[in-house]
């Protein structure tokens, strides 16, 4: 039986319930109606539930989705979604620059390298629990992680007891790499650089939704881009495509899209955020369209060349609502970075902050990846190994991680070979025109359609 992720109504529901219950809609009287009715709540770590609905459940789920979205979220004023609203809540929302001027050239390429190391390091653990990663790391000699991971010497109990990502393993192990394989997170900058290249920065969400329906495999989106996706064929219309029975909305996806709209916008943080704002609300809202700005933001800070991490982090905040769970999110994981020698006690703060979140959610996420860039402190080994030692959505978090540890190291050199060298410049994807691209094409690429 085919069970298609992220899109049955009846695992959508649980999903919707603790995002009520996160956002202080409550939603106990339909969770009781839900579950009396024998439906479950949300999978822990799968996107879909193994067997289709008892009859009448689907049905029950769809309208019970209607009716969470109708409550209103107290949180709504100090989060909302709209940009107006967005740069009135931020009192410090960064001036243009007197003197725009791109990126260097090499400073691109370390940071399209950057992300593809910092992703393909945390490939073979994404969706493993901090416990089994840290287990694997171990048995190998590899914790706190220096290098890749690799199944070369490990116990076969801890291998049985921690399986490896069963679809990345085959191609992000130390023993096994051989480029750069396809994934989203890399896919979704090669979008970002088809949509300025076809519409220049003045892009709307409509063109990001038509340009999507024209490059992007309908598989190889998740949560709340494959939301979107669907309500589009369904004729939906955007923003109501990231509000419309997507429980996602507040989740990471919206925040791996930001890096090309920071490579092209050094300088100018606050065009950088309004693009990114423009591009998030195809699927995002609230806090999941913050993550997006806050990265594009800081991005373009740190492609200035002109400060360093912290900087960089502080600048990001900036586009950001002081008041929402996404600014109190990345405030406390630099807060803990500053508090605590070693990254594990981090680490096991988050995990224990944001314990009711799923491992997708922007929240913790962005709270770790804050918290690994301040750990590390500008350096780019450190960087993407923080980012992936966390855990949660490891390969999201070391390629944000990698680009902008990359980006401020201004040189693929600077990366260091073990990292670069088992990419062979080449990348891997189903978007259309760049398969076996190379990445110093990739930074060519991304100076000339920088403004």
């Amino acid at each position: 039986m085919l069970r298609v992720t992220w899109v049955q109504p009846e695992d959508l529901v649980g999903h919707e319930l603790r995002q009520a219950a996160q956002d202080g809609r409550g939603g106990s009287a339909i969770r009781d109606r839900w579950v009396a009715a024998g439906g479950h709540l949300a999978p822990d770590r799968a996107g879909a539930s193994p067997a289709a609905p008892a009859p009448g459940l689907r049905d029950l789920a769809t309208l019970l989705l209607d009716e969470l979205a109708a409550v209103p979220s107290p949180l709504a004023p100090d989060e909302p979604t709209g940009l107006p609203a967005i740069k009135a809540s931020c009192p410090n929302w960064p001036e243009p620059p007197a003197h725009p001027a791109p990126a260097a050239r090499e400073a691109l390429h370390a940071a399209w390298l950057g992300r593809a190391a910092g992703c393909l390091l945390g490939k073979p653990v994404e969706k493993l629990p901090l416990k089994g990663i840290r287990a694997l790391a171990r048995a190998t000699g590899n914790w706190p992680l220096t290098t890749w991971f690799t199944a070369r010497g490990l116990d076969p109990d801890i291998a049985a007891a921690h399986p490896w990502n069963r679809r990345s393993a085959p191609t992000s192990l130390a023993e096994n790499i051989d480029g750069m394989p396809e994934d989203d997170d890399l896919n979704y900058p090669l979008l970002g650089l088809l949509l300025l290249q076809r519409h220049g920065p003045d892009f709307t969400t409509e063109d990001v939704a038509k340009l999507w329906l024209d490059e992007l495999p309908a598989g190889r989106t998740f949560t709340a881009e494959r939301i979107a996706y669907r309500n589009l064929l369904d004729g939906i219309e955007p923003p109501l495509t990231a509000l419309h029975r997507n429980p996602f909305r507040e989740w990471i996806g919206a925040q791996i899209r930001a890096d090309v709209f920071g490579w092209t916008n050094p300088r100018d943080p606050a065009r950088a955020a309004e693009q990114a704002h423009r591009d998030a609300v195809l699927t995002h809202t609230a806090n999941g369209v913050y993550g997006e700005m806050f990265i594009a933001a800081t991005i373009a800070a740190a492609a200035s060349g002109t400060t360093d991490i912290h900087g960089a982090l502080r600048t990001g905040l900036t586009v950001v609502p002081p008041h929402s769970r996404y600014a109190k999110a990345i405030r406390h994981g630099i807060q803990l970075a500053d508090t605590h020698t070693d990254f594990d006690d981090v680490a096991d703060a988050l995990h224990a902050a944001y314990a009711d979140h799923h491992w997708v959610h922007v929240l913790p996420n962005a709270a770790l990846l804050a918290a690994a860039l301040t750990h590390a402190d500008g350096d780019f080994t450190a960087s993407i190994c923080r980012a992936v030692e966390g855990g949660w959505d490891t390969d999201s978090n070391g390629a944000t991680a990698g680009s902008i540890a990359g980006l401020l190291a201004g040189d693929p050199k600077a990366l260091g070979e073990a990292w670069t060298a088992p990419l062979k410049n080449r990348l891997a994807t189903t978007v259309g025109g760049f398969d076996g691209i190379g990445f110093d094409e990739l930074a060519g690429l991304t100076l000339e359609t920088s403004t």
